[in-house]
């Protein structure tokens, strides 16, 4: 990943989603809501973001619409403020 984020900017992995409910009935893709957890990749330098400690390798949870989608190569990609981060789960 050649992506590096400024200031009080993170970059997260979203966490793939299951395929198949608890009852085994399988999801189409049409009909899955994108899961609001992903995996921070790398973290800016912004004082904001420094108080908040967040660091490379924890899951986070960001609203359901928050930062901006890019795409490097195959891999899908978030990038959020330190406002969109809602819970670092643990």
């Amino acid at each position: 990943m050649n992506l590096k984020p400024l200031g009080d900017r993170l970059i997260v992995k979203p966490l793939e989603q299951e395929e198949i409910t608890a009852a085994g009935i399988v999801l189409p893709d049409s009909a899955k809501e994108k899961k609001a957890e992903g995996e921070v990749l790398a973290v800016g330098n912004g004082e904001k973001i420094v108080k908040l400690q967040l660091k490379k390798g924890d899951k986070v949870l960001y609203g359901k619409y928050a930062g901006e989608e890019v795409k490097v190569g195959e891999e899908e990609y978030k990038i959020l403020t330190h406002e969109d981060v809602l819970a670092v789960v643990e």
